[in-house]
């Protein structure tokens, strides 16, 4: 399968002007963060304790039987709407307003954890419900944490705080997003790995990537990375801040609750990275010395099209458009219905993943038959690949076909990449528009003004979509000033 989009029956019948049919359904994603007011509410009227574990119940109980039961949409924006509809601020407010509910329901809980008579197996529940609220605000801060504007990458920090996983945006943007389905991301589960596994090397290897992006970048100013402006630092102190808040408030007793949450929070958004691109790997081109992964296709990533889930996760399903299109609103993702698919929406295989030999036994045989029959192609845990082979072992009648790959890459114009034209004083991504003019530099990534493009590191990947990296970039002549 190659990188284009085959049109969905809904763009290609639909007749008259395009209308978003999930416009205010999109208002059901608000109803995750006043969970928190809901089970409070419920328990103070009925006295029933179960209602203080909603979260669990609602986001792996609920969603899952809604997935099944209203099925797939596939419905998608045609090209001629797709500005219009990113530049629709109704979409971006739901996602602002996301956000004093989570806090608001945060605060409150812990208020209640404090100073209700409950037990301690309630005030557990209550301390799980809030860290599923965290879970899925971590997809709003994923959301959020795309965009080009400043003050979104900030509300994505505020939203990532109670789970004290800020690194997380510095990690996924300029790791993940260069790294993916390849076996050098902490992000992408590899075949025969479960997720118990995979859960401390994500963990660990997604701080110590973050962490290492960030010195990088200040290394590349002659600068040691303890500074306020170190993204890592910046988003942990906010972290810091509001627990800090919580506990001079009510007391280092919700300490534990508080390292619970947070850990629940963090769990569920690695539950759905291990889901997104489980056993699938990019291959290595290019001419010998120059190697490099080809370019993420729509066949990097596992897509879902279950409508409830896509509502609550802002389409973060129709993953294989997310990674294309990284800067791209979530109104306006469209579906590649080529792309591998999951059986069902991410709420229904997040409770799969909990059980690895039904993981195994649902999931490796799609990635195997992604591969046309050799599993000897795909991401394999390398501790597991002798066993995953003789388990699937590869077609008998001859070499499976290859996909195609994208060959050494040019620019759009054609001329290779590394020319130095001197007349070249522009380099843009080809991926998100992003334009690097060397009288301009980027400052903030290292290079100060004046900096020419020969001199910017070869590894050096796009500051805005993440996604494609210097040799990607093409020459524009820019005018004189």
């Amino acid at each position: 399968m190659t990188g284009a989009r085959r049109a969905s029956p809904d763009e290609a019948a639909a007749p008259g002007p395009w209308r978003d049919r999930k416009r205010y359904l999109w208002l059901f994603g608000l109803l995750i963060p006043s969970l928190a007011f809901i089970a409070l509410g419920a328990y103070a009227a009925t006295g029933w304790a179960v209602w203080l574990w909603l979260g669990p119940l609602f986001v792996l109980g609920l969603v899952p039987v809604v997935d099944l039961a209203v099925g797939r949409d596939d419905s998608n924006p045609p090209d001629d709407v797709i500005a219009a509809l990113e530049a629709d601020r109704y979409y971006r407010w739901l996602t602002y307003l996301f956000l004093p509910l989570q806090y608001g329901g945060f605060l409150t809980v812990f208020w209640a954890i404090a100073t209700w008579d409950l037990t301690t197996i309630d005030r557990i529940g209550l301390a799980v419900t809030i860290g599923f609220i965290g879970g899925i605000g971590i997809a709003t801060a994923h959301e959020l944490g795309h965009k080009r504007d400043s003050v979104e990458k900030w509300f994505g920090k505020i939203a990532l705080a109670p789970a004290f996983y800020g690194h997380f945006q510095i990690e996924h943007n300029r790791g993940h997003h260069v790294r993916v389905a390849t076996p050098e991301d902490p992000a992408s589960a590899r075949v025969g790995e479960s997720f118990y596994r995979f859960w401390p090397r994500t963990v660990l290897g997604s701080l110590r990537s973050a962490w290492r992006l960030e010195r990088t970048r200040y290394a590349r100013r002659e600068q040691g990375p303890w500074r306020l402006g170190n993204d890592v630092l910046n988003a942990w102190l906010l972290s810091v801040l509001l627990w800090g808040v919580v506990l001079v408030w009510q007391g280092p007793a919700m300490l534990p609750y508080l390292v619970l949450q947070a850990v629940i929070a963090f769990s569920l958004l690695e539950l759905v990275n291990y889901l997104e691109h489980y056993g699938l790997l990019r291959e290595r081109v290019g001419a010998p010395g120059r190697e490099r992964y080809e370019r993420v296709e729509p066949r990097h990533s596992w897509n879902a099209n279950q409508i409830a889930t896509n509502v609550l996760l802002y389409h973060l399903q129709r993953h294989s458009d997310h990674h294309a299109n990284p800067t791209r609103r979530y109104q306006a993702l469209r579906d590649y219905p080529d792309a591998p698919q999951l059986p069902t929406g991410y709420a229904g295989m997040i409770l799969v993943a909990l059980v690895p030999p039904l993981w195994s036994r649902i999931m490796d045989p799609r990635v195997r038959a992604h591969y046309d029959g050799d599993i000897g192609r795909a991401n394999i845990q390398p501790s597991r690949r002798t066993a995953m082979l003789r388990r699937y072992p590869p077609p008998v009648d001859g070499v499976p076909p290859t996909r195609p790959v994208a060959p050494e890459p040019m620019s759009w114009s054609g001329v290779t990449p590394t020319t130095t034209d001197s007349a070249v004083l522009g380099w843009r991504c080809p991926g998100c528009g992003y334009l690097y003019v060397e009288r301009a530099g980027a400052p903030r990534e290292g290079f100060p003004p004046g900096t020419a493009w020969a001199t910017v590191p070869d590894d050096w990947e796009c500051p805005d979509c993440g996604v494609r990296q210097k040799a990607d970039f093409a020459p524009e002549a820019i005018a004189s000033a």
